[in-house]
């Protein structure tokens, strides 16, 4: 039942005249295998407006501690992790936004079987995230027929693409049907080869590495092969492009990082986790404002917050964190490239929208280029920038079923960054109509 999920005692929450709901959906009855999900209605209108799942990535990052409090929903952890405030530019103004801590392990989801942590990567997660859908809409029926949309951005990238490929290939069956029409993504890691080269030519480009070092990787690194970590010259030139970003934040090339108490070289903020066999993206924590994750941290450490959620059977036993570096650590199976995805959704006449924030190191938009253009799609209208409250606020080009557009001056987590323009644009997206191309819309 809906109404056992009901929020209504959130501490310091401010007056809203909408519902939210947050709890658990089961996935796996057997293994005791438990997805938790914060869901915010419209605040105007909610029986009129889409539906909305976004993911965070990591993998192993909750999409409750960035998304939904961080970027687009209706509350924001406050800078003293003690309260929420209020976000005038949430996502929830134009769309029912549903947020999911997938897999488990992340945030308050959890398995009672410990094999479960063993076995995470792309496909287990598509599929549970497919499982928590289907029984997400048996406790809001009202929604299972409603237009749905999956957002997201980072490693969902990966994690979107997937599990729209699954809702489109179930489809086919009345009993399952879910009316997906689109997808969102945000500074996405979408092709591991094309991701890897735009991270050290953006770095060159932006004067974080030398010439030197950029040229070594151009001699000796081939990211497409399986064996490029066998290159020392490679590997060592690679290791140096990521010293120098440890010194600065990643995700956000011009902003300060996080100096504190707790901030040192080892912080979980500047820690860098590499699996060179797998050929995955570094993982770096970071961020807008350096010291949000910890404000996230304290707000959902404390126990009148999850009770208020009803994050339940002792979970408070452990700390909740806003990555679990071990999810990462240890996933056991990463899609090479979702491209093949988009040309299967493109064929379907399924709305794929990608941007990108420009200031972002970790998936810069030298990387999101180079993977759309080896899709070779064809050009519909030229690039241009496009205006909010008369300013550039980017760049975008529309192809033959997809749309690319930059944020400018934005890092990686684009909402924190630019939370009027990005909303702004989220509802050009739901509206099917390209960004307002000049200056006086």
């Amino acid at each position: 039942m809906a109404s056992e999920d009901l929020v209504t005692n959130l501490p310091g929450q401010p007056h809203v005249e909408f519902k939210h709901y947050a709890g658990y959906v089961t996935v796996n009855e057997k293994n005791g295998r438990a997805l938790f999900y914060w869901f915010y209605e419209a605040t105007t209108l909610p029986d009129d407006k889409p539906l909305v799942l976004w993911l965070n990535g990591g993998p192993g990052c909750s999409s409750v501690g960035y998304g939904a409090t961080q970027e687009i929903g209706p509350f924001l952890v406050d800078t003293d992790g003690q309260g929420i405030k209020i976000n005038p530019y949430s996502w929830s103004t134009e769309a029912n936004m549903l947020f999911l801590e997938s897999p488990v392990g992340v945030g308050f989801s959890y398995s009672n079987t410990t094999s479960d942590y063993k076995n995470l990567g792309d496909d287990f997660t598509a599929n549970d995230s497919y499982t928590f859908l289907h029984k997400w809409f048996l406790k809001f029926p009202s929604y299972r027929k409603r237009t749905f949309y999956i957002a997201g951005e980072s490693y969902a990238g990966k994690y979107v693409p997937e599990l729209a490929e699954l809702i489109y290939d179930k489809n086919n069956d009345p009993s399952l049907y879910i009316d997906l029409k689109g997808i969102l993504l945000g500074n996405p890691e979408t092709s591991d080869a094309e991701d890897w080269r735009g991270l050290v030519d953006y770095a060159w480009s932006h004067a974080v590495v030398s010439d030197e070092t950029h040229k070594i990787i151009k001699e000796n690194c081939d990211f497409g092969s399986d064996n490029t970590w066998e290159n020392n010259n490679c590997s060592e030139a690679v290791d140096e492009v990521l010293k120098q970003y440890k010194e600065i934040d990643i995700y956000s090339l011009y902003t300060s990082v996080c100096i504190g108490d707790t901030a040192n070289s080892e912080d979980s903020k500047t820690k860098i986790m590499m699996k060179r066999s797998s050929k995955m993206m570094p993982r770096i924590m970071g961020g807008y404002d350096p010291c949000l994750d910890e404000y996230a941290e304290t707000f959902y450490n404390r126990l009148d917050v999850q009770k208020a959620l009803h994050v339940s059977y002792g979970r408070h036993l452990r700390n909740w964190s806003i990555c679990n570096s071990v999810i990462f650590e240890e996933w056991s199976y990463s899609r090479p490239s979702v491209l093949p995805i988009y040309k299967k959704l493109i064929a379907a006449g399924q709305r794929i929208w990608v941007y990108s924030g420009d200031t972002d190191g970790r998936v810069p938009v030298l990387s999101t280029r180079y993977s759309l253009s080896s899709l070779g799609l064809p050009i519909k209208m030229a690039w241009r920038p496009w205006y909010h409250e008369k300013q550039v606020s980017g760049w975008f080009q529309e192809y033959e079923g997809l749309t690319f557009a930059t944020f400018r001056g934005a890092g990686h987590a684009v909402p924190s960054f630019k939370p009027s323009s990005s909303l702004a644009f989220f509802s050009a997206f739901l509206q099917g109509v390209s960004p307002p191309s000049s200056r006086y819309v």
